[in-house]
């Protein structure tokens, strides 16, 4: 008998029906892998495979057959997701399944129902879907209940943790499943799901994190890449003659376009196909689709256009994702992040992504949207830049992002490479959210306690004993925390009032948010209203204010015609190091990228032109004449942010002023004193003696960037700074390597 039919046989009769009604022939291999570690061992399991390869059957056939064979006296499973919608989405492939094992699935997070919730509360069993907040939320104000509801737990599912990973949020979880661990007496085995992970090692150790087992990162083969790519590149313009010449896939007679050539490339590129568009910000996303709107009214084409990002109404979100599973509906959704993730969204015919991915991670992520049901995966990039005026700077005459996506798909055609997870070392916004949490639950506790309990938890491994206490103090001066008679700790009043906001849940920085209704419709949400009269984008349409309730946080709108642009705060990610170099050496070498359209190749050779004619790739530090100067370190944005900082040191003796820089691509600046090998010099001999990331951070800056970081006392965040957000070594090095240019 094989490996694989051993595994079979031990699954319950409705998986193995289940297997036989979708003409499945042999267990997949990631399948096999996930049965073996879960059926042999009592070890975690870190499961990575391609998108659409069936890792949700692969985890769960084993986890309903132990569910099956020894039921649970309390919820058996515990399934977290970083997206409501992935929640929504992650079961129902599987649904015929749950029916017929008899094992009750509910979901748990804001837009639930609480008659739902309600029969879990009563009765506790099966599987419980939940996001990292409602999880808080139980843990705050059902510590009393914890016991019941999850003395059985059997196992915990996390899905997608390249997202939680070396974030906040991901933390939270370990804390989470640390103090649930304690208070049942035991820690359930986890299992992560991921399609991309960079440094599968370093991911299995974050996934198993105080729960004192081992993890195992199960290989097998997947097969040789299979995609259909390509990249396309416009003037914004629309001046270049022979762009607009640019060969469509499926042209079809259409009347004149007033949008530029891009618009027009990119809305021929999903007509007519049931298509995801991509990009990196809800500023763009609501942009594009107010466009696409445009065009098609334009052409007399019917509005098939969908969008789908963090500030829309779940009935918007959920309008967006049924149309996008619908086989016999054309749809075509512009989305953020969102819809990034696990969601089997069915055929999907091509994904169309604005501008380039930020990592490889999203690359491969956002390609895996498509591609199911046994088709490759299909993929378009389009990319609009202003066109050069001839006195354009150098840095400016370098098209960056079509460099980047050049970098990313040839990283991961050549070598695999994924980005490897961060692991943050001084999470001090969630240590002040967790105190809170830890004391809410539990009412009161000696300072003692309270620091071997929480720093106890996973995240705060190299926090110390004294920048907690400082924490502490400086909670109980600012009133959220307070001492008692007996010299016990309690929640203070301002700890108290964040307490009561359903936002303290959440982890991540959130905004005081107006919802927007049109008549009794929800809309979604905004951050600053407009006056009445005016008018603002959302939903990829244009209302206008007609009431403002300040008050209660609402904004009354009608729709009318046209578009326009809106804005909201946002961080773009980080890139990592080995990308800017990629991108260094697209510039360098002679290769024809296959992918590649006439626009974009012939953009290429126009940049390649250029770096060769400046010297751009040969000399990081280049003249740009008088005394203006621009530095290319070609390294990531934690590296690049600590060469920037280090450079500001020098600003005195070498008269530096105007530094400027964009991304992690270049820093210009002017320098009146000195010459360029001695300024390189004067930084290698910072990079010698090792760079101080602590003294390149003000003594009077205050970093804010989590949720909770206006909490935390300043000396604690410069810290938390250079540590986290800084890499002097990788830093030092490369200025080292600059200096063997000369």
């Amino acid at each position: 008998m094989t490996e694989e039919t051993t595994i079979f046989e031990r699954f319950p009769s409705f998986v193995r029906e289940f297997i036989y009604s979708h003409g499945w022939e042999n267990l997949r291999a990631v399948q096999v892998a996930a049965a073996k570690t879960l059926f042999e061992t009592d070890h975690n399991l870190l499961l990575t495979s391609s998108t659409a390869s069936g890792k949700t059957e692969a985890a769960f056939f084993p986890i309903l057959s132990h569910l099956w064979n020894e039921p649970s006296h309390s919820v058996g499973v515990l399934y977290i997701a970083p997206l409501k919608s992935l929640i929504n989405d992650q079961f129902y492939r599987i649904e015929e399944l749950l029916i017929e094992s008899g094992i009750p699935v509910t979901h748990w997070h804001g837009d639930v129902a609480q008659s739902h919730k309600k029969k879990l509360l009563e009765k506790p069993c099966g599987i419980l879907q939940i996001t990292p907040e409602s999880l808080e939320s139980m843990l705050i104000n059902r510590s009393n209940d914890i016991v019941r509801l999850f003395g059985d737990l059997r196992f915990v599912v996390i899905d997608e943790i390249h997202t939680l990973m070396g974030s906040d949020r991901g933390n939270q979880i370990l804390c989470q499943l640390a103090r649930i661990g304690r208070l049942i007496g035991h820690h359930p085995r986890r299992v992560g799901l991921s399609a991309t992970i960079g440094d599968p090692p370093r991911a299995a150790e974050w996934l198993g994190a105080g729960s004192g087992r081992v993890t195992d990162v199960p290989r097998f083969e997947e097969g040789r890449l299979r995609w259909r790519l390509g990249m396309e590149h416009f003037y914004v313009q629309n001046s270049n003659e022979e762009q607009d010449k640019a060969p469509k896939e499926e042209p079809h007679e259409a009347p004149p376009s007033p949008y530029d050539a891009g618009y027009s490339f990119m809305y021929d590129c999903v007509h007519d196909r049931k298509s995801l568009v991509f990009s990196n910000s809800r500023e763009e996303t609501e942009y594009l689709c107010a466009t696409f709107r445009q065009i098609a009214k334009n052409r007399g084409d019917p509005d098939v256009f969908c969008i789908h990002h963090g500030n829309l109404s779940a009935s918007i979100r959920e309008e967006a994702e049924l149309k996008m599973k619908q086989e016999d509906v054309l749809a075509v959704t512009c989305a953020t992040v969102t819809m990034e993730l696990g969601i089997d969204i069915g055929r999907l015919e091509r994904v169309l992504q604005n501008q380039s991915p930020n990592s490889v991670t999203g690359f491969l992520q956002r390609l895996g949207r498509s591609g199911r049901r046994g088709q490759p995966p299909e993929m378009m990039m389009v990319f609009r830049e202003e066109d050069p005026l001839p006195n354009t700077p150098l840095p400016n005459l370098i098209p960056w992002e079509l460099l980047k996506a050049i970098a990313i798909v040839e990283l991961y055609r050549e070598e695999r490479f994924i980005e490897p997870p961060t692991a943050k070392q001084q999470p001090f916004s969630l240590l002040f959210h967790q105190t809170l949490s830890m004391l809410a639950a539990s009412g009161e506790l000696t300072a003692r306690r309270l620091a071997e309990r929480v720093l106890a938890l996973p995240p705060f491994a190299n926090v110390t004993k004294e920048d907690y206490k400082v924490l502490i103090v400086s909670m109980l001066n600012n009133d959220y925390l307070e001492m008692t008679e007996e010299k016990t700790l309690i929640v203070g009043l301002a700890g108290e009032r964040l307490l009561r906001s359903f936002k303290f849940y959440a982890v991540f920085k959130d905004s005081e948010d107006y919802t927007v209704r049109c008549g009794s419709d929800e809309i979604g949400t905004i951050t600053t209203p407009p006056p009445v009269g005016d008018r603002f984008a959302l939903a990829g349409r244009l209302w206008e204010v007609e009431e403002l309730d300040i008050q209660r946080k609402l904004i009354y709108v009608k729709s009318v015609e046209g578009k326009m642009e809106v804005s909201w705060p946002g961080d773009y990610g980080e890139i990592h190091t080995r990308i800017v170099q990629r991108m260094r050496r697209v510039l360098i070498e002679d290769t024809v990228y296959p992918y590649l359209k006439p626009n974009a190749q012939k953009r290429l050779e126009i940049a390649r032109h250029v770096a060769r004619n400046t010297g751009m790739t040969e000399r990081s530090l280049v003249h740009l004449g008088g005394y203006s100067w621009c530095l290319f370190p070609w390294l990531g944005t934690r590296s690049f942010r600590t060469v920037r900082r280090l450079l500001k040191t020098e600003t005195a003796r070498f008269g530096l002023n105007g530094i400027e820089y964009e991304g992690c691509y270049f820093i210009t600046f002017k320098m009146t004193k000195g010459n360029d090998y001695e300024l390189i010099q004067a930084l290698a001999d910072h990079a010698a003696r090792g760079i101080n990331a602590e003294a390149l951070v003000g003594s009077a800056e205050i970093p804010v960037f989590e949720k909770y970081d206006d909490y935390i006392p300043a000396d604690l965040l410069r810290h938390a700074y250079a540590v986290d957000k800084l890499n002097p070594t990788e830093a030092a090095e490369r200025i080292l390597e600059i200096l063997e240019e000369f």
